[in-house]
This record gives C-alpha cells, sequence and structure tokens, in this order.
C-alpha cells in the first residue's frame, strides 16, 4: 500500500506514468467512467479549502466512486478533542482511500502510519501539497511540452507557500532548471529549502524583489498569494498583502510564450484584466487538477483500466 505524502515519493519515471495517465484520462474519460465503482474517498479537511476538496471529490466521482468526509475540523470530532490516528484509524473502516489536509506539519505522515488505506497529502501547513505539485507538472508539461530546462518565476509568499516548497522539491530533479524568487525580504524562500534543495543538487537561483527584473527573463511565473492564515498578526499581513499585483503593464514585458500559474485561491496579486491574456493559465491549472487527481486515485487504488 502507498501513500501520498510529498512529491518525492515517485521517482521522475513514476511521474512520468502519472501524468500520461492522466492525459489519457483527459484525452478520453468515458473510458476511465467506472474504474471506481464501488470505492469510496474521504475527505478530510481540517482547513478550508474550495479547489483541493472539490477536486478530488470530483475525481472520485468521475471515476464511478462515491465520497464522504468533512471540510472543517468543526464539523468533526477533532472538535471534541478526537487526534489524527483515531480519526484515521475509523474512517479507514468507512473508505477505501482518504486526502488529507491539515494545519499542522505532519498530521498527514501520522495518519498515514496509523492508516490502513493510502493517504493523500492534501497540503499540511507551510509544509507540503504534493497533488497541487503533480497538477503543476502536468499543466508545465501541456503547455510547454515538456518538464525541465526552463526559467521558472517564484513570486510572493516564498517563506510560508507549500506549493512552492513542493514545486522546488519536484522540478529540481529535471535537467536544466533554473528559478528566480522573486519576493519581499520578510517572505524570502526558507534556507533550509534554499540550501538543502538548490544548492545541493547546483540548482542555479537567484532572488529579486522587483517582479518587473524578473519577468523579461521567465519562461513561466508561478504566482501565489500573501497568506493571511500563516501570519501572526494583522499589521503584517496589511503589509505585504499587495506588495506584487501583476497586470497587464508587466504582462508586456514578457515573452510571447510566458504562462503565469497560480495555485488559487486569488486576492489581489493577479489583476483580473490579465484573465483574458493567453498565457494566463490558472484556470486551465485547475481542470489539470481534476485529471490528475484521477490518475493519483487509481495508482494509489492499483486499479488499471
Amino acid at each position: 500500500m502507498r501513500h501520498l505524502m510529498s512529491p518525492l515519493d515517485f521517482s521522475v519515471e513514476e511521474l512520468d506514468k502519472l501524468l500520461d495517465l492522466a492525459e489519457d484520462i483527459e484525452a478520453d474519460p468515458k473510458k476511465y467512467a467506472h474504474a471506481c465503482d464501488g470505492k469510496k474517498l474521504a475527505t478530510l479537511f481540517y482547513e478550508p479549502s474550495t479547489r483541493t476538496r472539490l477536486s478530488h471529490e470530483a475525481a472520485m466521482l468521475n471515476l464511478g466512486g462515491s465520497i464522504m468526509g468533512f471540510s472543517s475540523a468543526d464539523s468533526s470530532s477533532a472538535a471534541k478533542g478526537e487526534s489524527v490516528s483515531d480519526t484515521i484509524r475509523t474512517i479507514s473502516c468507512y473508505a477505501d482511500i482518504c486526502a488529507m489536509r491539515h494545519p499542522k506539519e505532519g498530521a498527514p505522515m501520522v495518519a498515514c502510519q496509523h492508516s490502513s488505506i493510502p493517504v493523500i497529502n492534501a497540503g499540511d501547513g507551510g509544509h507540503q501539497h504534493p497533488t497541487q505539485t503533480l497538477t503543476d507538472l502536468m499543466t508545465i508539461r501541456s503547455l510547454k511540452g515538456h518538464l525541465g530546462n526552463m526559467t521558472i518565476g517564484l513570486c510572493g509568499d516564498l517563506k510560508f507557500g507549500r506549493t512552492v516548497h513542493s514545486l522546488i522539491h519536484a522540478l529540481v530533479r529535471y535537467p536544466g532548471m533554473k528559478f528566480v524568487l522573486i519576493s519581499p525580504e520578510e517572505l524570502r524562500l526558507p534556507g533550509y529549502i534554499r540550501h538543502d534543495v538548490l544548492e545541493k543538487n547546483q540548482v542555479p537561483y537567484e532572488e529579486v524583489v522587483r517582479l518587473e527584473e524578473a519577468i523579461p527573463n521567465l519562461d513561466l511565473l508561478y504566482m501565489t498569494r500573501v497568506q493571511k492564515e500563516r501570519f501572526f498578526n494583522e499589521e503584517d499581513y496589511v503589509r505585504m498583502k499587495d506588495f506584487y499585483i501583476l497586470d497587464a503593464k508587466k504582462m508586456k514585458l514578457a515573452k510571447d510564450d510566458m504562462y503565469v500559474l497560480h495555485p488559487l485561491p486569488r486576492v489581489n496579486e493577479i489583476s483580473t484584466e490579465v484573465d483574458s491574456d493567453p498565457r494566463a493559465a490558472y484556470f486551465k491549472q485547475m481542470q489539470y487538477g481534476v485529471y490528475v487527481r484521477m490518475a493519483l486515485i487509481l495508482t494509489l487504488l492499483e486499479i488499471e483500466v
């Protein structure tokens, strides 16, 4: 039995196979419409989510399975003090596979150690968000035709942004990658990722503050929001939240084939005027998220079609 805690749980070859499966699902969804008949997915979401929770649920429904779960800790026995390990033991009696989001880093890892069903980490604190990373990889490969040999700008909250952390871990395994880290000083990428992931793998990177300075050289721009829920006080959040706003004027500085990704939700960091730009790929990215999670469910349940 396998779980997905980190993008590194899959080798590059396994990731390619998973993305091939996701692309086949995109091309012929009817072929997979009953692949999970009789199977149940439990979504255990201890903090708010729209896209991640609903895309997991849509993925299982598209495969012919059914869903159960909760969308906040307040609506579960966690409100009574039940531990993650006891919750997953209980859920293992009801469901065949589970997706968990939790505000505490490492909570899904605790769950998988006590689970008798596959567990998918759907985001844990500021740590990892592997299913978003799978979505990002599929999006990049579909738009660019390949993974590797490109310069990617990561912009915004690089300190707490778990999507950024997971994406870096995954992409450093592909050749020819370069990262431009665009953030204010207070939201810089954590030192352990710079040293233990980028520098250890001899992946070139540079850190800049101004988006305008970086954007002309990028093959891909990954925007993130400043996450209010990760700040300890309102004053710091208000000071940081509008530090970067991508608008049509800045997009004129970019290459004709520089695509913009964003894990969403956005607040102010991408102006709605950018939505009509053909390089804006963040809503297409959400659709890819359903296909890749369908492929992941099939892979973890060891179902072949």
